[in-house]
């Protein structure tokens, strides 16, 4: 069993460190205060590669492997959390378009996404819909040549910025799961409005409620046949689960090492804090802990990139990741006093933002659900 990394992807460590502290942490805390979308940055993550992880190398992308995914998550969340959503959503974008758009969707969309120069949001979340995915109700009717969608999403990350969106809604009102189709859906167009959400964390994101009024959509802008749309989603929901808690432990993990350098000089009765064990035992134990759930994540990737099932692994570290990945946050906040209560340091931002992903993409408890019915069957639950 090989556990290192090859050198190219040392390389892109170094590099996306890099980039993570030079280019994203000194901006992260005004795009918060601001709740301003971070376009350019989309742009330099465009440059770099890394919304194109996941779409077809003849549109614009890497066709990149599922741990160089969960690389870049863990290393632009040390820098800004709000900016992996960038990765994420694109990725999925990358992978949808990709295997079921048309020529011309492929050609008209991926490319300008993959450059970071167009923002494609995901809309599946709806105000009474959120875990039980199957239960959609926004439905798009069939009318000539065209579909005309109707319902609301809620919770949409990007939905304020981006330029269009992959809407699910129901095709067959009878079919739950199997009755869910997808569609690409240019924001600009007659019947559709957005309204921003304003939310503790992850401000830059812009999250929004989007309504759809008999909303007209072209038929080849369905993506693949009528009635996969949900399994479409699912398929990428494993390894973005992951990457999820690869980026929660990113931003953990800086916080740990800058609590580190912060210990060893604040003094305290005549001595550094990093001297007294109810500190020091707190950062080995947030050390032990983040260093175990960072290999389960990239275990889970190994498989995924093998070919081999994954969706216990994801689960797992999708509901531990975040929580971990708070718990740790809040601990550093701690260890700084009062002033890491204060937006001076980026504890408490770091913190709001990733408490928002013990949420999205599914909850612990849907979590700790898919782990339990692959241990001990369906049947058993």
């Amino acid at each position: 069993m090989d556990l290192a990394f090859s050198p190219e992807q040392e390389e892109l460590i170094r590099t996306l460190r890099s980039f993570a502290r030079k280019e994203l942490a000194p901006h992260s805390g005004t795009w918060d205060r601001s709740g301003q979308f971070p376009r350019e940055a989309w742009r330099q993550m465009g440059e770099l590669g890394l919304l194109g992880l996941r779409t077809p190398a003849a549109y614009g992308g890497q066709e990149a492997d599922y741990l160089t995914f969960g690389i870049a998550m863990a290393e632009i969340g040390r820098g800004d959390f709000s900016c992996t959503y960038g990765i994420q959503l694109a990725g999925l974008a990358g992978e949808i378009l990709g295997r079921n758009g048309t020529e011309e969707i492929k050609t008209r969309w991926l490319p300008p996404t993959a450059r970071g120069e167009t923002v494609i949001a995901l809309a599946l979340t709806e105000p009474g819909v959120g875990s039980d995915a199957a239960s959609l109700a926004c439905r798009a009717e069939r009318d000539g040549d065209a579909y005309l969608i109707t319902g609301e999403k809620s919770g949409i990350s990007l939905g304020m910025v981006a330029e269009a969106a992959i809407v699910f809604a129901r095709t067959d009102p009878a079919g739950r799961a199997r009755g869910v189709t997808a569609f690409l859906v240019p924001l600009d167009l007659p019947g559709v409005s957005r309204s921003p959400l304003r939310d503790m964390g992850s401000r830059a994101i812009a999250r929004a409620v989007l309504t759809f009024d008999r909303v007209r959509v072209d038929a080849s802008h369905r993506l693949g046949p009528e009635g996969t749309g949900f399994y479409q989603v699912m398929q990428g929901f494993d390894y973005n689960r992951v990457g999820i808690a690869l980026a929660s432990l990113g931003a953990a993990q800086v916080s740990v090492e800058e609590t580190m350098a912060y210990v060893k000089e604040r003094q305290a009765f005549g001595r550094s804090l990093a001297s007294f064990e109810g500190v020091s035992f707190a950062i080995a134990e947030a050390a032990t802990h983040l260093e175990a759930c960072r290999w389960l994540c990239y275990r889970a990737l190994w498989l995924a990139d093998q070919g081999q099932p994954y969706t216990k692994e994801s689960a797992m570290t999708k509901w531990w990741g975040p929580r971990l990945a708070v718990e740790t946050i809040h601990q550093c906040l701690l260890l700084h006093g009062h002033y890491g209560y204060t937006d001076e340091l980026p504890f408490e931002q770091r913190m709001r933002d990733v408490i928002g992903l013990e949420i999205g993409d599914g909850t612990a408890e849907v979590m700790k659900l898919v782990v339990a019915r692959q241990l001990l069957g369906r049947d058993r639950l």
